[in-house]
């Protein structure tokens, strides 16, 4: 699905928002990163004349709504409490419009575990996976799924706790690292293959971006840290199977519930076959994010993408 993107008057659309929050920061084991999108955030919607403050954390934003400070959210609060429907039942419940997707996509798409389960019963692609619970025994997970495995804590994001296993040798240190995160330990079938990312804004899907690490692996130092990681976009070169991954990712978004924006990631196998692994209802936004390169990919700069994540909260919320 491809459609063109809207065009915006930055200046004239400003003062419709009233006083907005940026929130992010948090507590969660995102929280630098978080800090680092908040950041960009602010400056992209304070460049174009939007009344816009950051506030660290939720707690904080409840101290500014409840002084009559806020009159809309932009959330860019990554992990728990920003992505796992916390916050959205807050601000829900007190009648402060919201960036991103409500109670429910949220909470689902946080859990990787059920957003796997929903994916499979509507016959969506997702690697095989297990969820590794207390006592049980490890040998018979792998039996089931076999190596290679990712092993991973299914309420975590940015590759937190994230381990690639391919000898049984390396699964108890992998698992002692995953038990320290947030969620259930979930055990998935490592796809070999090509790394893609699809962003959503609103109904418009963006171009995949194909992720080409200089490592091994994209993982938390690639993606945050490192500059010789490529992005090539669109992510496919065959423009039928880059409009059916993209038809794939919107698929996977509006299954779990989500709205308003976020980030599908996919991995392509060497057959050209993909599979979903996740979705992100506030993704990154730092210099070496995703859906920011898509946006400029289509003409769309850094603040035009903040400021159209933002016009959504001015509609009813679906």
């Amino acid at each position: 699905m491809m459609t063109q993107h809207a065009s915006f008057d930055p200046q004239s659309s400003a003062a419709r928002f009233g006083r907005v929050a940026v929130v992010m920061g948090g507590d969660s084991a995102e929280r630098e990163v978080s800090l680092n999108s908040g950041a960009g955030v602010l400056a992209a919607l304070q460049s174009v004349g939007v009344d816009a403050f950051g506030v660290d954390g939720i707690a904080e934003l409840l101290q500014a709504i409840q002084a009559g400070r806020v009159d809309r959210v932009f959330n860019i609060l990554h992990g728990r409490g920003g992505e796992d429907g916390v916050l959205q039942g807050l601000l829900s419940a007190l009648g402060v419009p919201y960036t991103g997707s409500g109670v429910l996509g949220s909470a689902l798409s946080m859990d990787k575990v059920r957003s796997k389960q929903v994916w499979q019963a509507l016959g969506l692609p997702t690697p095989a996976f297990a969820v590794l619970r207390a006592g049980q025994d490890v040998g018979t997970v792998i039996a089931q799924i076999g190596l290679p495995v990712v092993v991973k804590p299914s309420r975590e994001g940015s590759s937190v706790g994230i381990t690639r296993v391919r000898d049984a040798a390396d699964l108890a240190a992998a698992i002692e690292l995953a038990a320290r995160y947030d969620g259930e330990l979930l055990i998935e079938r490592l796809i070999e293959g090509d790394e893609l990312t699809i962003g959503v804004l609103g109904a418009q899907v963006l171009p995949s971006i194909r992720i080409v690490p200089a490592g091994e692996y994209y993982d938390y130092h690639a993606k945050y840290v490192a500059d010789d990681t490529r992005y090539l976009c669109p992510g496919l070169d065959d423009e039928a199977a880059e409009v059916a991954l993209r038809d794939l990712a919107l698929r996977a978004f509006q299954a779990l519930g989500c709205s308003g924006w976020g980030r599908v990631d996919v991995m392509r196998d060497r057959k050209g076959n993909n599979w979903l692994l996740e979705v992100n209802t506030a993704p990154g936004m730092t210099s070496h994010s995703l859906v920011p390169k898509a946006g400029a990919a289509i003409g769309l700069s850094y603040p035009q993408v903040c400021l159209q994540v933002l016009s959504q909260t001015l509609g009813e919320r679906p």
